[in-house]
């Protein structure tokens, strides 16, 4: 935390980039696992059943396809702009009434038997506030074919370190 204080101090943080390196390597990330511990309410939205859910090294499979998921980003702005999976389409954070609202705009126009996956890795997938919201949205729209991609951890230690591929945005 000394780290954080002193960029705070020095200014640092109001770096984007800073903050997502930071975020990227844990050191934000670790202390806000620490707090979000602490919350005694669970993340509104539907629970996620096992057969919503997708693994890293399946989706990356699935990615090779023709008729691969259209994957979609539901994490603050910052993170999918760190680091994303290639080609993934940003709509979120799945926390926010902007999020959810440009998350239905671009689902309204697409079909409602594309098979979707929907991911956001800010933290653990038990204690994300985005994942459900958005899975909860689309369900009510009527998608039938959507998956969560299941990160335990976070995007960083269950995407990147294991050398799924990424790219930055430009």
């Amino acid at each position: 935390m000394k780290i954080i204080y002193q960029g705070v101090r020095a200014g640092l943080l109001a770096s984007l980039p800073f903050v997502a390196v930071l975020l990227l390597h844990g050191t934000l990330a670790s202390s806000a696992n620490r707090s979000a511990t602490s919350q005694a309410t669970p993340p509104s939205g539907p629970e996620i059943t096992a057969s919503e859910t997708i693994p890293p090294e399946e989706l990356e499979k699935e990615m090779a396809d023709q008729a691969k998921p259209i994957v979609v980003c539901v994490a603050p702005r910052f993170l999918y702009d760190g680091a994303h999976i290639p080609g993934a389409l940003f709509h979120g954070p799945g926390s926010t009434t902007d999020g959810l609202k440009d998350l239905r705009h671009w689902a309204e126009s697409t079909p409602r038997d594309r098979a979707i996956v929907l991911y956001c890795g800010c933290c653990p997938i038990s204690r994300c506030p985005n994942i459900r919201p958005a899975l909860g949205q689309l369900r009510e729209m009527g998608f039938k074919k959507v998956k969560v991609l299941w990160l335990p951890k976070d995007f960083h230690t269950d995407w990147i370190e294991k050398g799924y591929p990424i790219e930055k945005a430009r």
